[in-house]
């Protein structure tokens, strides 16, 4: 993934939104933080491949709202290189911790950001049963609660 350019998206691109429902599958959810976030994107090749969302939780920590890889294209290294992106400018940004959360049902996910460097940090107890209108199944399991992992910076 050398050819990868990493940059800001400065105007509402609706195939970052389709990937983002990779991640998250409601509109809702999606919409109560896009406007908020500063959206990156990863272009190979000029495709818009992989995108996540940055948004500011206090003045020392950000928070990854969304990350989200082409399905053609994972298990390549691209996440890992997001990640990365993103600690980086979280510390150009000022910021101390950078946090990410994902469902207690969502394995791979939990396995990739620990192998990364992120910790288990707090436990968000029926975050999906009381946002989402649908239930959520993973792995063939329920998605209850929101899983935080913490990275310091």
């Amino acid at each position: 993934m050398n050819d990868l350019v990493i940059k800001v998206l400065t105007s509402y691109k609706e195939d970052a939104f389709e990937l983002f429902l990779l991640a998250d599958p409601s509109y809702n959810q999606i919409n109560s933080y896009i406007m908020e976030s500063v959206i990156y994107g990863a272009y190979l090749d000029d495709i818009l491949i992989a995108t996540y969302a940055l948004l500011p939780v206090d003045e020392l920590t950000i928070e990854i709202k969304n990350i989200a890889v082409a399905e053609n294209v994972q298990r390549k290294g691209v996440g890992t290189l997001l990640l990365d992106h993103a600690k980086e400018t979280a510390i150009s940004m000022g910021f101390k911790q950078i946090t990410i959360g994902t469902a207690n049902s969502s394995i791979y996910q939990l396995l990739f950001y620990q192998k990364c460097g992120f910790e288990i940090f707090e436990l968000r107890k029926n975050f999906f049963t009381d946002n989402y209108h649908q239930p959520i199944f993973e792995n063939g399991i329920q998605a209850k609660h929101m899983i935080v992992l913490s990275y310091s910076l």
